[in-house]
Formats: structure tokens, C-alpha cells, sequence
């Protein structure tokens, strides 16, 4: 019992300069080492970001990434293990982003038409803030082989998923048409992605989401579907304002 009190005592106390992990605890140096290591593939990916979107992918090398994050060879060769790892990780850290904004933005919305517009409107909004990877996804990374390809399939897919989802939920509560939602989800997915690689490479329009009106009527009509009265009043006082401008 004594024995046992006193092992109790010790729990918790720092031995040198670690932590005990007898209550789960990590040492505290290998808690500072994790967060050097997440810092230092952080500081990695954004560079590479720059660097890519700056040169592309075939007139960037390791070594400019390297350069631009102020790191080392062996630094970027633990996190990934070529050129092509870190781009692909990279087409990776967009979707998430743009998902979780999209479910943000319509938690809010009940009405599944509703739930579309704004789905839509944080698309163009988030590609908008994230240019350097949009243009990474939606254009540098179009036709650079194999690997590429089966990763964009996987990305796109995702995209048409979800776009899939809010029309089915529309159907269901009868909003629209029964329709083959599958078909309609890849055909709003290739119109989203040729107005944004237009604005990418052409820089028109000025702002990506000027284009969202006329859009937003195109991919609506399509599929039988109008907007709520009060989204609709709104839609028309951007208009107006954009034209003002």
C-alpha cells in the first residue's frame, strides 16, 4: 500500500525535462517535436503552393520548395517523398476546406433549394479565396499522367457526390422533378469548373463571384427548380448593385 501511495505521489511530476506518460501523457520533448514536424510540413505546403501556382508543375523543382519554405532536404524528404507527393498532398488539403464550408454554409438553410444556392455561392467563394490552389487543382494538375489523373477522377467524383446529395434531397422533398440526379450532379460540376478555370486563366470576370446570378439561374433552370421568394428579392438586389457598380 505504501509502496503504491508513493508511486501515486510521483504521477504527474516532470523527470528532467519529461513529462511521466503514466496518465497518458506524452514526454514533453516529443510533444515539441510533433509540433516542429507539423510546422515544418505546414511551412512545406504552403510553399509548394507558391511555387507551383508561380512556375507550374513541370518549372518547379524540389529545391525551389525547399528554398521557399526555408527548410531542408531531409525536412521535405520525411514529409513526402518527391515532387509529385507533396502536389498531390496539396489537391488533398482543397477538398476538405471547400466540404467543410459548404456544410457551414448550409446548416443554416432548411429549404433544399436554399440548401443549393448556398452550397453554390461558398464554392465560388472558397475557390475565390484559395486561387493559388484552385488553379493548382483545376488547372496544373490536368493532364500530368496516371497518377494525376486517378487522383482529379477521385477529387471530381467527390464534387458530383455532393452536388448529388442536394439534388436528391431536392426530389425528395419536391422541389424538382424526379430526374436522374447523377447525370445532372456531373453537369453542374462541369459547368462550376469551366467558369473557374475561365476566371483562373483569363482573370474574367474581375471577381469570381460576379458570376454567380447568372450561373445560379442557369444551373437552377436546368433541373426545373426557382429560388425562394426571399433568396429571390436578395439575388435581384445583387444584381442590381453589381450593375451599379
Amino acid at each position: 500500500m505504501c509502496g503504491a501511495a508513493r508511486s501515486g505521489d510521483g504521477m504527474g511530476k516532470k523527470q528532467g525535462n519529461e513529462t511521466t506518460t503514466e496518465l497518458g501523457v506524452r514526454p514533453l520533448g516529443e510533444r515539441t517535436a510533433t509540433r516542429d514536424k507539423d510546422a515544418t510540413r505546414r511551412r512545406l505546403l504552403d510553399a509548394a503552393e507558391q511555387v507551383f501556382a508561380e512556375k507550374g508543375y513541370h518549372g518547379a523543382v524540389v529545391d525551389d520548395i525547399i528554398r521557399a519554405s526555408d527548410s531542408s532536404k531531409g525536412g521535405f524528404y520525411f514529409h513526402f517523398p518527391n515532387k509529385q507527393g507533396i502536389f498531390l498532398a496539396l489537391i488533398d488539403a482543397l477538398v476538405p476546406k471547400l466540404a467543410t464550408a459548404v456544410e457551414r454554409a448550409i446548416a443554416g438553410e432548411s429549404d433544399p433549394v436554399a440548401q443549393m444556392d448556398a452550397a453554390l455561392r461558398t464554392v465560388l467563394e472558397t475557390f475565390s479565396r484559395h486561387r493559388r490552389l484552385s488553379k493548382i487543382l483545376l488547372v496544373e494538375a490536368v493532364g500530368l499522367g496516371h497518377g494525376f489523373d486517378e487522383k482529379l477522377m477521385q477529387t471530381r467524383s467527390y464534387f458530383a457526390a455532393m452536388i448529388q446529395g442536394y439534388l436528391d434531397r431536392a426530389v425528395v422533398a419536391g422541389a424538382i422533378a424526379p430526374l436522374d440526379t447523377e447525370t445532372a450532379s456531373w453537369a453542374w460540376f462541369g459547368a462550376i469548373n469551366e467558369i473557374v478555370v475561365r476566371w483562373l486563366v483569363t482573370g474574367k470576370p474581375e471577381r469570381l463571384e460576379q458570376i454567380l446570378p447568372q450561373l445560379r439561374a442557369l444551373l437552377l433552370h436546368s433541373v426545373g427548380a426557382t429560388l425562394p421568394p426571399t433568396l429571390a428579392a436578395a439575388a435581384a438586389t445583387a444584381v442590381a448593385s453589381e450593375t451599379n457598380a
